[in-house]
């Protein structure tokens, strides 16, 4: 087993991180990651490092063990990262740096690093929308003579845009997520329930070299809902012929990059008028959308197009409509920062080339249902390249 991101890679990483790190006036950086089995937010440290634990269990102290599945990264500008890692003697040929330490208390472990490099004053701190509250605490007292700023941002701003080798691994894991996707639709269509739909689905992705997130289905009945079963995702029912189906399969599907696509079709193949009209309006958004990327394309202009485009096809929402009120978002290792949309996003961002985005949209209609689509795309210097290739009409 060997690290599929070179030295190199690794090396150009850290000089655009310590780069932002003087931009922002600071000399140090404590960046943290929670892995253990949860990949949402092992992404910085994983970024910087290669590393990602396996000791799951995070937020169950014992008098041995304090974090379990938070690793640090200890990062100065002009030096080589110093990871703190949680598991015992990590694998060295899948990791970037040679500077490792683990703890069963990497809270306590990353205070006596700082403490041993006479570290003071104002220092960043990336995590803080994760890091639980009682081991913020721990940190604060064990660290009396440093400042901490919070820089959540600080990795995520240079990782925005994806290096040639990161894109060649979401076209791997577009190809593999597209395989799910495809067959989760095909179960659907053919009657089979939710989860045998679904299992034919992660199956592909675990052959991908991929991890599920999840796989929300809905149908029929219950299709204003984004799923029949919120605990799993998928329920054992089985949709009936003519009913609406729609699925989503997300999750960082190779080497820890995320994707996340989704379709709607109807049982059987055998469209009402009504259904037809409203899937493939929702489907026409999502297309016209992302014909519209491009560098230098306002964000916000888009997402008011996509308002525009709702409006014109009646405007009505479910619930996915209203839990994701947007028309996309960034994709590298977890569901990321930029938003199109006319209230989450920010003004003045822009598409730029090398950026992976997912495009969505849902669209619902008394007494017809409810639909909804997202393709995931690279952002490339004359347009959109479409990663998830599953068909997005089965008619």
């Amino acid at each position: 087993m060997q690290r599929y991101f070179p030295q190199a890679e690794y090396d150009a990483r850290w000089v655009k991180v310590g780069a932002e790190l003087k931009r922002r006036g600071l000399a140090t950086a404590v960046i943290w990651g929670r892995s253990g089995g949860n990949y949402e937010r092992c992404s910085d440290v994983l970024y910087l490092t290669g590393y990602y634990g396996t000791g799951s269990g995070q937020g169950l102290d014992t008098p041995l063990t304090t974090a379990r599945s938070f690793a640090s990264v200890i990062f100065a500008a002009d030096e080589t990262p110093e990871l703190m890692a949680d598991d015992p003697g990590p694998n060295p040929a899948l990791l970037a740096t040679d500077r490792v330490g683990w703890s069963r208390n990497t809270i306590q472990g990353t205070a006596d690093v700082l403490k041993r490099r006479g570290v003071k004053g104002p220092v960043a701190l990336v995590g803080s929308d994760f890091l639980p509250m009682k081991y913020w605490a721990m940190l604060q007292a064990a660290t009396p003579g440093i400042e901490w700023r919070i820089e959540d941002d600080l990795v995520r701003t240079v990782r925005l845009i994806k290096s040639p080798r990161e894109l060649a691994a979401l076209r791997h894991g577009g190809e593999t997520v597209s395989r799910a996707l495809t067959k989760l639709v095909e179960g659907l269509l053919v009657g089979k329930s939710e989860a045998e739909a679904a299992g034919e689905a992660a199956r592909e992705v675990v052959r991908g070299g991929g991890h599920v997130h999840m796989i929300p289905v809905s149908h029929g009945d219950l299709i204003h809902y984004f799923v029949r079963d919120p605990l799993a995702g998928y329920s054992h029912d089985k949709p009936k012929d003519g009913d609406l189906v729609r699925g989503w399969v997300y999750g960082p599907m190779f080497q820890g990059y995320w994707l996340d696509p989704g379709r709607t079709a109807v049982t059987g193949r055998r469209p009402t008028n009504s259904q037809k009209d409203l899937v493939e309006a929702c489907a026409n958004v999502v297309d016209t959308l992302i014909a519209g990327i491009k560098p230098g394309v306002l964000l916000a202009d888009l997402a008011r197009e996509g308002d525009r485009l709702i409006q014109a096809a009646g405007g009505e929402k479910d619930q996915a409509a209203e839990k994701f009120p947007l028309y996309g978002h960034g994709l590298g290792l977890f569901f990321e920062k930029p938003y199109i949309s006319t209230s989450m996003g920010e003004a003045g961002d822009v598409f730029q080339e090398g950026m992976v985005m997912g495009v969505e949209a849902f669209l619902a209609r008394s007494g017809v249902g409810a639909a909804g689509f997202e393709q995931n795309v690279i952002v490339g210097k004359d347009g959109a390249e479409l990663l998830t290739t599953t068909p997005m009409l089965w008619w």
